[in-house]
């Protein structure tokens, strides 16, 4: 017998055997990973991905659609704007005008918000009806969209109030719709948390890694629009790296729409 090739044959064996040994107790671990991680909670998961967020808002346990129809504008509106508010005034068609002020209105650089809000009280019609949405410096134009039960009516062309500034930043113009008989539909249904909506854009991989969540709110988005008829649905807002707006609805979960962030 040749004891020396008998060795190595022995020392090969034991070599491929270990190398056997090692590759299922690799696959193993990593299908042990595997299984760890599709246990995990959704808080794991964000924190495995780096992915942070603001504190939540808690939601009502239970919310309702809402209807509403297009306000039709009166000659009775548009003289009061014209003699009372000193306005150049036109309609784009019944449900939708177009003012401007024979002198243009100056703006503070610092307290903008406060000041406009100032401004609407006294110069547009059902001003505390409207907040505060945004600024497009693209277009220099600021967005005031329509609430409802202090919540913002979003992305709704016919509840919303878009103003224009000059090269001075000087209020000069704008065009105004507005939703009337607002009221909830039907009976109320469970929302969702705006954690189960932060999981679905997770899942659907919308929510990416080493994102941040900003802002979160509660609101409606339309649901059905059929020229003065509204239907409205309540809707998660949520914004991620500030430059990416999600709309969620609230009700199921899925995603309504996804914008790029323009208004700052």
């Amino acid at each position: 017998m040749d004891w020396r090739k008998t060795k190595t044959i022995f020392i090969l064996t034991f070599l491929v055997l270990n190398i056997y040994l090692g590759v299922q107790i690799l696959e193993k671990r990593e299908q042990s990973q595997l299984e760890l991680l599709a246990e995990a909670s959704t808080e794991e998961k964000f924190e495995v991905d780096e992915i942070t967020y603001a504190d939540l808002p808690k939601a009502p346990p239970k919310e309702s659609y809402i209807s509403g129809s297009s306000y039709v504008f009166t000659d009775d509106d548009l003289e009061k704007l014209m003699e009372d508010k000193g306005q150049e005034v036109r309609r784009v068609d019944e449900t939708t005008i177009n003012a401007v002020w024979k002198e243009p209105i100056a703006l503070p650089e610092t307290s903008m918000t406060s000041r406009l809000n100032t401004v609407f009280q006294d110069q547009i019609l059902f001003a505390d009806q409207y907040k505060f949405w945004g600024y497009n410096q693209v277009t220099n134009t600021l967005y005031f969209f329509q609430q409802y039960d202090g919540k913002h009516i979003y992305s709704n062309s016919s509840g919303m109030v878009m103003v224009q500034l000059n090269e001075l930043n000087q209020i000069i113009s704008y065009v105004q719709t507005y939703i009337t008989d607002l009221q909830e539909m039907d009976v109320e249904q469970d929302v969702i948390s705006v954690f189960n909506a932060l999981e679905n854009l997770y899942n659907s991989g919308d929510l990416r890694p080493r994102s941040h969540v900003g802002h979160m709110e509660l609101g409606y988005y339309t649901l059905l629009d059929n020229t003065n008829s509204h239907v409205l649905i309540p809707t998660w807002h949520i914004v991620i790296d500030e430059d990416q707006d999600y709309f969620v609805n609230a009700f199921e979960g899925s995603i309504i729409k996804k914008d790029n962030r323009t208004l700052e």
